[in-house]
């Protein structure tokens, strides 16, 4: 993905036994879509009561009866010695957020680092002080809008059951982005969001995959970007695969996986993300609005996936957290102090996690390769802006990220 080639790069976690416990082409395209997609507003928050006023919730038992877990290998993941920041609610004694216990992503590392933009061009940001390494905003371009030495991540989305864009389109931009990374499907298993069936998710997969890598054979296809890798989401992607196999006689072809990594509560009908269609349960993992920044369970949920992958037989592929942040408001609980510790401990956690077991074996045994923080700005969840979009301010969150790159 560096400089438009994917590079397969080189805390690992509370041990698996945590997560037990918590648990149509008609000539060149332009350099933009006619009509640029953006993330879909959610009712991803509860719109009765502010966390602080929150009953204290009932313990979940969060893992299923049938888990890929007894398959995987037993060997321990490598720790980092630094133990993860408790987070409070206490208000904090200055309005600015601080940087606590040093931590600066060296420059080497930033081109893991993305900003997704769902307002606006990524053109329109100071996208050099703030380091990013790729820019992804759910299109797809044969020009992406980003400048020299930042990468654009294409997006294809199959919401309605279709290719957005069709596949000659996707042909075309392949042949203009050679080595690209593609990230098919933003949220198939959320209702309000691509909202597929396993079976039609496998059809459109292989539909785009097809068309992707008939304009550029070195083109790198993830699959899933589901919203969070829970046990209830992993069997969506397994229906995914197994549909796959059998349509097509073949296991799915993949260059790297990416997924989502939020703490949101699956139950049908209720905030959060709801249940993935296609599948019966009314409930899965039942989330409260303080785990949105659950950073032991944000570890757990990484090593579950990357597990998952060995268990799949993808293993050494890449994995890409094409998404992440808080979408709750400040007013639940969420100030920017509290953000900005999330901010930095997340990123800790990318840049450190290695796992000899289930990490990459042509990245030292990473478990991430590349992350990406919702978002730049966006007016519907502005817990994780990095800018006012009225004034072109750095947001205190941005002036934290700002820090954590060494540009302030």
């Amino acid at each position: 993905m560096q400089r438009q080639t994917f590079r397969v790069l080189g805390w690992g976690s509370l041990v698996l036994g945590v997560i037990l416990v918590l648990w149509g082409w008609s000539g060149p395209p332009t350099s933009a879509p006619a009509q640029p997609a953006t993330p879909t507003p959610e009712p991803l928050i509860p719109t009765a009561t502010p966390v602080a006023q929150l009953p204290t919730p009932t313990p979940e038992p969060l893992i299923p009866t049938v888990t890929p877990v007894a398959q995987l290998p037993t060997t321990e993941p490598v720790i980092s010695t630094e133990a993860p920041v408790i987070l409070t609610t206490a208000e904090p004694a200055t309005p600015s957020p601080t940087v606590e216990a040093p931590f600066i992503l060296p420059p080497e590392e930033r081109f893991r680092l993305g900003i997704s933009v769902p307002a606006r061009s990524p053109q329109d940001y100071d996208l050099a002080a703030l380091g990013v390494g790729w820019v992804m905003n759910w299109n797809a371009y044969a020009t992406p809008p980003v400048p020299p030495g930042v990468d654009f991540a294409q997006t294809v989305r199959v919401m309605g059951g279709v290719l957005t864009p069709d596949a000659g389109t996707l042909t075309a931009v392949a042949q203009a982005n050679h080595g690209a990374l593609w990230l098919i499907g933003n949220e198939p298993d959320v209702r309000w969001q691509d909202n597929v069936t396993p079976e039609t998710y496998a059809r459109l997969y292989h539909e785009a995959y097809r068309a992707i890598r008939a304009g550029d054979a070195g083109a790198n296809v993830a699959p899933g970007g589901i919203a969070q890798p829970t046990p209830l989401r992993l069997r969506y992607l397994e229906r995914f695969l197994a549909a796959y196999q059998a349509e097509f006689g073949g296991p799915l072809p993949a260059q790297a996986w990416h997924i989502h990594n939020y703490m949101l509560r699956e139950e049908r009908d209720s905030w959060g993300v709801d249940i993935p269609p296609g599948l019966p349960d009314d409930q899965g993992q039942l989330y409260a609005v303080e785990d949105s920044t659950n950073l032991a369970v944000f570890r757990a949920q990484i090593v579950f996936f990357r597990a998952w992958m060995a268990a799949q037989g993808y293993r050494d592929l890449p994995l890409v957290v094409s998404e992440f942040g808080i979408p709750m408001p400040e007013e639940y609980g969420f100030p920017p102090e509290r953000v900005a510790t999330y901010l930095r401990e997340t990123w800790r956690f990318f840049a450190t996690a290695t796992d000899p077991a289930l990490g990459n074996p042509h990245d030292g045994g990473r478990l991430v390769q590349r992350w990406c923080w919702f978002s730049m700005a966006f007016q519907p969840y502005p817990t994780g802006d990095l800018v006012d979009l009225e004034t072109g301010a750095w947001t205190p969150l941005g002036r934290a990220w700002l820090a954590l790159v060494g540009t302030r």
